[in-house]
């Protein structure tokens, strides 16, 4: 029997919580609430303490623990740029980023929209051809702004993606023009910061360098897109203030909205329950995808971690193992009766279920603070340092190193496909290769696919990693093929776009629990684009990526197949599609 929970936040008007549970997680909960209480470790937590995790150097990564304070000291300066902007007419600010930089800002574009007289905000973080080629027609380059957005000031993303769009200004604009077309948010003394200087960029704005990516939407990363989409800054941070309030060092564990969370999340690990679903409503579904990359990079390492599961609709209790548990968030209005009675099935079936909702659209700064400190929390009762991410940097250098070889040739090494198929080329690396043969892998590609996905079993998950443009007909393709696996194998799936999952749930994929099964997908660029002053076009650094990508699961010993599609995804993805649903009969 569910026993709900729920409970009036102190602090001011906050978004409502409400925990769904059975006893005996209630009481793992409360025993652990408990604990912190009486080891005082909110306060410890609060003072900078690195042991309350691992005793490593999270010390050094705390300053979002004082960015809503900070911003609120610079709200004048984040208006002046907001009213310069609005002046010169801009119809649009497209924010050049990954990861942190850019999944923030693109849950304030869907929940705010546009505002009347302001710039569309507008995101692009990805090296796929087509989808440059696409947002680039949607806009009047003359009249828009560009964010370009790297902590480090060297991802490669952000920087092809500036050094493209630059040269497109210059040529609309003229070389003297273009630099105040362009803004950068980046941490001091970067490498960006100086190209910045070098082509008299409008502004630059500096990140904290204690303030990592994913948790860095209420500092300038967020908060200067925020700033030229015309979002009243001042109103968004006093709303935000109340939740970092409620957090605070002196509120008792029990009545602290983000450590309450926190240790909902963190006794599920300790019980199995390592899959954390993610339910969006429709006026927050990108959501998900920021709290996922929280979740993924924060947790995702030395063979454990919560795997974040977005996108995936609600299905029946029966579909669901007790690896589960969900997060239902909403905006205040959003009704939605067949979603709540299919919830309320799920929570019956005794699934943990947290329900949090949005009071109105800036409030949603609040969950961005609640997450953070929660995952936080979920980290320390896990025993993870959650503001080191090792495993992305190792596909990083394996993409350098294909793209550098590319570069002196103009292409990237061969590589010998272990099947064809029509249209369809399959690889693998020496060790699953075997394995698929051995477990009737031939010619064909539903035999590769057949054999791969019977290695899926209870308490796993699937994860489809699709290297093409993020659209709807791709996004459509792809859901029906992770609905299919979830149909038939009753686990977990994911869906992510590349190079964009590589700054996120990467992380948890290659560092996290070996339970992951990987489906691979790329394509043929039909036309690509060049990168001024670099051999690799966009087509050939994506290649790269997913190279990188798969090179670096098979050294992990994951379980992954990749399906090319020769002549492009338009051509060949809906049969793909197809051939799942016949390899899981």
């Amino acid at each position: 029997m569910n026993s709900p929970i729920a409970r009036q936040q102190p602090g001011g008007a906050l978004n409502e919580l409400t925990f769904a549970v059975e006893r005996n997680f209630e009481d793992a909960i409360q025993h652990e609430l408990g604990r912190w209480d009486a080891h005082g470790i909110v306060r410890r937590l609060w003072r900078r303490d690195k042991s309350v995790w691992t005793g490593a150097d999270e010390d050094s990564w705390l300053g979002w623990l004082d960015s809503v304070e900070e911003a609120r000291t610079r709200i004048r300066d984040y208006e002046d740029f907001a009213n310069g902007v609005k002046r010169d007419g801009f119809t649009d600010a497209i924010v050049l980023g990954m990861g942190g930089s850019s999944l923030g800002p693109e849950v304030l574009s869907q929940i705010f929209g546009t505002n009347a007289g302001w710039p569309a905000l507008r995101i692009l973080d990805t090296t796929d051809p087509e989808q440059i080629r696409s947002l680039e027609s949607a806009v009047d380059i003359a009249r828009t702004l560009f964010i370009v957005s790297s902590k480090s000031g060297s991802t490669t993303e952000p920087n092809v993606l500036k050094n493209y769009f630059f040269a497109r200004v210059t040529d609309a604009l003229g070389s003297r023009k273009a630099g105040d077309r362009f803004v950068a948010v980046t941490d001091p003394g970067t490498s960006l910061e100086k190209t910045a200087g070098a082509k008299g960029f409008r502004r630059v704005f500096h990140g904290s360098p204690d303030i990592g990516g994913r948790y860095s939407v209420l500092s300038p990363f967020g908060l200067v897109p925020a700033a030229a989409a015309g979002i009243n800054i001042a109103r968004f941070l006093e709303i935000a203030q109340m939740m970092v309030r409620a957090c605070g060092p002196d509120q008792p564990p029990a009545d602290n909205p983000g450590v309450r969370l926190g240790v909902a999340l963190g006794i599920a690990a300790r019980q199995g329950r390592d899959k954390i679903t993610l339910l969006c409503s429709p006026r927050v579904t990108t959501f998900g995808a920021w709290a996922e990359q929280l979740i993924a990079e924060s947790t995702g390492k030395d063979g454990r971690g919560l795997i974040p599961i977005d996108g995936e609709p609600l299905a029946g209790p029966d579909l669901y193992g007790k690896d589960r548990v969900f997060i239902d968030l909403r905006t205040e209005g959003e009704a939605d009766p067949a979603h709540d009675r299919a919830l309320d099935a799920v929570r019956r079936a005794g699934h943990p279920l947290a329900r949090i909702v949005v009071r109105s659209p800036e409030y949603i700064g609040q969950e961005f603070f609640r997450f953070e400190f929660a995952i936080a929390v979920a980290s320390a009762i896990m025993g993870i340092n959650p503001f080191d991410q090792p495993d992305v940097e190792a596909s990083k250098v394996k993409t350098r190193e294909l793209t550098a070889a590319s570069e002196k040739t103009g292409a990237l090494p061969r590589e010998a496909p272990v099947a064809r198929d029509g249209s369809f080329e399959i690889y693998a690396d020496v060790a699953n290769t075997e394995v698929l043969k051995k477990a009737g892998a031939g010619d064909g590609i539903v035999s590769w696919l057949k054999a791969h996905f019977a290695r899926i079993h209870a308490g796993d998950y699937a994860a489809i990693l699709a290297y093409l443009a993020r659209n709807d007909e791709h996004g459509e393709a792809l859901q029906k093929m992770r609905l299919a696996i979830q149909q038939s194998r009753h686990v977990a799936t994911c869906l992510g776009f590349g190079p964009r999952f590589l700054h996120s749930t990467g992380q948890a994929y290659k560092g996290g629990p070996n339970s992951g099964v990987f489906l691979q997908i790329t394509a043929d660029h039909l036309s690509d684009l060049a990168v001024p002053g670099q051999a690799a076009s966009f087509g050939v650094i994506e290649a790269a990526q997913a190279r990188g990508d798969f090179d670096v699961l098979a050294q992990r010993g994951r379980r992954a197949l990749r399906v090319h599609l020769r002549g492009g995804p338009e051509a060949s993805l809906a049969a793909l599609a197809a051939a799942v649903e016949r390899a899981l009969i």
